[in-house]
């Protein structure tokens, strides 16, 4: 089998939403790029109650548990060549983690990682240099989850600066946000950003996707902050069941999208900026990236 055709499974376990992502490495033109071939969500919801009570109760361990078990099925039907899992902002903050991961690893056989917000940043920026864009100019990326938001900031191909706030979709949506964060992304920012260079801004996350989706631009093609602060208000005014049935919302979303929403505005306004690029590249497809690296070394 050659490193091309080898496929790879990424499970990354947020605190909205668990994924399961099988794809390969392919080159065209010169260019490398993560083929997606199958993909698969579940609304866990974890961050609801690591949020509220520090803890993952026994029933969403139980459908923990069964979501892995059907990812493995899942990887398993496409015969990959490696399966890896990752947690984020939720696990890292639930008091039971360790034991919920050995009950996992114990009746699935799949062993998960909780990883920092600087290596879930890392992983994410991997694939970011497969982007056909001049990364010698100044670029941002923002990556807004269900607990915590990365800001990072590169020059001249390097990343500068880079720091995982405390807030969140989930976290907003359970009054959960402390209110000095807002003022910590605002001073973060006018440190580590000049704001009087143009920086190409990404998003990433599946709101951001979302929202690209909604507003009708073409892949790479720039959101304007007026449109994104123009379905901030369409949606505002609507009920949750509303907002399902006029833009093709999962219940899922809909409710998580209007805090994410506020996210990207308040920073895009900090930094001086008018337009967001979503490459809809994220975790996931750094996961895979790496692990085909990984194989190609072997």
């Amino acid at each position: 089998m050659t490193v091309k055709s080898m496929k790879f499974g990424a499970i990354d376990i947020g605190t909205n939403a668990a994924r399961l992502l099988v794809g390969e490495v392919e080159h065209e033109g010169g260019h490398s790029f993560v083929k997606k071939i199958s993909y698969t969500r579940v609304p866990l919801r974890l961050g609801e109650e690591v949020f509220e009570d520090g803890k993952i109760s026994k029933k969403k361990t139980e459908d923990f548990v069964k979501t892995i078990q059907a990812f493995k099925l899942i990887s398993e039907i496409f015969d990959v060549k490696q399966l890896r899992a990752v947690a984020t902002s939720a696990m890292r903050e639930a008091t039971n983690s360790k034991k919920i991961i050995e009950k996992i690893l114990e009746e699935s056989g799949v062993e998960i990682e909780v990883i920092s917000g600087d290596v879930e940043a890392e992983l994410i920026f991997s694939t970011f240099f497969l982007l056909d864009f001049d990364k010698t100019l100044p670029f941002l990326v923002i990556d807004v989850g269900g607990g915590s938001t990365e800001v990072s900031v590169f020059e001249s191909g390097e990343r500068i600066a880079s720091k995982s706030f405390e807030i969140g979709t989930i976290r907003l949506l359970k009054g959960k946000v402390k209110n000095d964060v807002w003022s910590n992304i605002h001073e973060w920012i006018a440190e580590h950003v000049d704001l009087n260079s143009p920086h190409k801004i990404f998003g990433t996350g599946g709101n951001i996707n979302k929202v690209h989706k909604i507003v009708g631009v073409g892949q790479m093609e720039p959101v304007s902050l007026e449109k994104m602060k123009d379905l901030r208000v369409k949606l505002g005014s609507l009920t949750l069941i509303q907002r399902e049935d006029e833009y093709q919302l999962k219940p899922d979303r809909a409710d998580v999208i209007l805090p994410a929403l506020d996210i990207y505005i308040y920073i895009l306004d900090e930094l001086k900026s008018t337009e967001l690029i979503v490459p809809k590249i994220g975790l996931s497809d750094g996961m895979i990236y790496q692990m085909y690296l990984d194989s190609t070394k072997n």
